[in-house]
């Protein structure tokens, strides 16, 4: 690599050559035009293909978070966003039937995203014990979360300090091509962790009937401490939880 010499210290380019400073000096290099030769030149190929998969997942993925944006944002760890788009490229990289570079995620396998957590540090699984069954009718459109009745103090992992929870769910056929998303979000409303048991919960949803559309079953909780009447969220929801507890490919 060329070394800059002499009194003057130039930083920038001029013409085909570009002056900066390295851990060695000042140095100098020829520009190229690397985006271009990425966007046209054949040896980059691959490269333009995992970038448009890549793209799609990401875009798949948000338009997930965006539907259930009302449970996520209190309920989601700092890397989420990046975990849940690796997890589209699984979904994305088991369409069967596309070519390299034009797979998408709803000719992929979205089961895959079965289970997937959206807070790292408090798991849905790790927190509520209790049971819970969903049940998706595609020819109805009507989608069940169902909990039998329970004791939190021996079935919710609740955080020190909390006093109250509530389970949170929805429900939602997402079309990850046109954009268009059917939802429905529902909550219990704040529960005592006690030792008295609760009623059995029943959430009902109502999405299209017969709707040819990947649906998605989200269930989480969350906690709060009441202090005279007031409702305090615990450490701005670091110990909530949720995840995609069921999910129906058409």
């Amino acid at each position: 690599m060329p070394r800059q010499k002499g009194p003057l210290k130039w930083d920038g380019s001029l013409g085909d050559v570009t002056y900066y400073k390295g851990k060695d000096g000042y140095l100098i290099k020829e520009k190229t035009d690397l985006g271009k030769k990425v966007k046209n030149d054949p040896k980059f190929q691959r490269t333009r293909e995992n970038g448009a998969e890549f793209g799609r997942a990401g875009k798949a993925g948000k338009l997930l978070r965006t539907t259930f944006r009302l449970i996520l944002l209190k309920t989601s760890d700092g890397r989420m966003v990046s975990r849940l788009t690796q997890k589209m490229v699984e979904v994305l990289k088991a369409d069967p039937v596309s070519d390299r570079g034009l797979r998408n995620v709803t000719k992929g396998d979205v089961l895959l995203l079965k289970g997937f957590e959206f807070n790292i540090n408090s798991n849905l699984s790790t927190t509520l014990f209790a049971n819970h069954v969903a049940v998706i009718d595609r020819a109805t459109g009507q989608v069940t979360v169902s909990l039998p009745a329970f004791v939190p103090r021996k079935l919710v992992a609740s955080p020190d300090g909390a006093t109250h929870f509530k389970i949170v769910s929805g429900a939602a056929a997402i079309n990850f091509e046109s954009g268009n998303t059917v939802a429905d979000l529902k909550d219990t409303g704040f529960l005592p962790v006690n030792n008295d048991p609760t009623a059995d919960i029943s959430l009902q949803y109502a999405l299209t009937p017969n709707s040819t559309d990947p649906i998605f079953v989200l269930l989480g909780i969350e906690f709060c401490q009441v202090i005279n009447g007031k409702q305090y969220a615990m450490k701005n929801g670091a110990f909530n939880a949720a995840a995609i507890i069921d999910t129906s490919a058409n």
